[in-house]
């Protein structure tokens, strides 16, 4: 069989082996457009299929344009900048021009300081070893900025290829559909979900005779919450509108549960507020410390929801770690699901998070 690509995810059709990627019946063959029976499904039940692709697949898939010259457009999600920004990228992509593209700017809250917001993602970027052309805000889904984002890319690009590179989820595929779309009129150029991984190989689109725009395979980082839940729960943790934060007024010895799939301690310190982002369909409820295990215990999956059914067979078990906080505006972030905003100093917290998911403190960008 000749080589062919599947117009929606880039890998090679096979008609061999239905666990691996790119396959197809071999009744599909004579279809006009040939899309792999995964990017098949996904498009028209919004299913997602699994593939037997490693962590490292990826990895090798995109070090191979380490040699290539081009323009790279890094996109994080503004939401999850610590899960979403790629450390050493320069050892992947080699000595290119990087701009970073936040994206999904339209579900932070409308008082967000934007001046602020980029001198602290530029920051964040040089912590990540990443030197960095510029920084735009965007939103793929509203189209926000994407216009002037298209001009600097035609720009500084100087008619070489561009690559945009990010992690599982952060958006990829759908920032470029929409990206072509303003440009050429064209809709749903590459295969969108909600779900990780939906790219497995290049996928190229020509900008001209000789350069094309090229969308690469997500870079899976196992520290985000979204591996290790369910479609369903990923759909509750995915903010789809503006977030609004919700305010508790908490005393030490008192506890915070985002569903059941975190949680956060105040144990030593003077009454304050704690300001939670996360995706306004996600529950917080707030207990006594003293009740805390037990309600986990007897009431995960139930009242302290999600995990559903198919989250709790594989989520790793909550594990905690305490942490001092010693001075205001400081962001205690759990990677993938959202963060909390702790404006005063000076107090102690214990969190828990599913084993593998690093949550991390960082100073406060709103």
């Amino acid at each position: 069989m000749e080589d062919i690509k599947c117009q929606g995810c880039g890998s090679f059709i096979q008609t061999s082996n239905p666990d691996a990627a790119g396959y197809t019946p071999k009744s599909t063959l004579n279809r006009d457009i040939i899309l792999c029976q995964r990017c098949f499904r996904l498009k028209h039940y919004n299913d997602i299929q699994d593939v037997s692709m490693t962590d490292d697949d990826f990895l090798t898939m995109v070090s191979q344009i380490r040699g290539k010259k081009g323009l790279v457009v890094h996109l994080v999600d503004i939401f999850n900048v610590d899960g979403t920004m790629i450390k050493g990228l320069s050892r992947i992509v080699g000595d290119k021009p990087v701009i970073l593209a936040a994206n999904k700017m339209d579900l932070l809250p409308k008082s967000t300081n934007r001046n602020k917001l980029i001198k602290w993602l530029q920051a964040m970027g040089r912590e990540a070893g990443i030197a960095l052309e510029d920084v735009h805000l965007i939103s793929s889904v509203k189209g926000h900025g994407l216009s002037d984002l298209s001009e600097v890319i035609e720009t500084k690009r100087k008619d070489q290829d561009v690559y945009i590179v990010g992690t599982t989820n952060v958006g990829k595929s759908t920032f470029i559909n929409k990206l072509i779309q303003q440009t050429t009129g064209t809709k749903d150029v590459i295969t969108t979900s909600y779900f990780p991984g939906t790219t497995l190989g290049f996928i190229e689109i020509p900008l001209d005779d000789e350069t094309a725009l090229i969308d690469t395979p997500g870079i899976v980082n196992q520290h985000q919450i979204a591996h290790y839940i369910s479609d369903n729960d990923l759909k509750i943790i995915t903010p789809k509108k503006e977030v609004k934060p919700r305010v508790y007024q908490l005393n030490n010895q008192q506890t915070l549960y985002f569903g059941g799939l975190a949680r956060l301690d105040f144990i030593k310190g003077e009454r304050q507020s704690f300001v939670c982002y996360f995706s306004n369909q996600l529950s917080i409820h707030r207990t006594k410390l003293k009740n805390a295990d037990h309600l986990l215990h007897e009431h995960r999956g139930g009242l302290l929801s999600p995990p559903d059914y198919e989250t709790l067979e594989k989520i790793p078990e909550l594990s905690a770690q305490t942490l001092r906080i010693e001075k205001g505006k400081t962001d205690i972030v759990f990677p993938g699901l959202g963060w909390v905003t702790i404006p005063e100093g000076g107090l102690t917290v214990a969190v828990h998070s599913p084993e593998k998911v690093r949550i991390s403190l960082r100073s406060s960008f709103i």
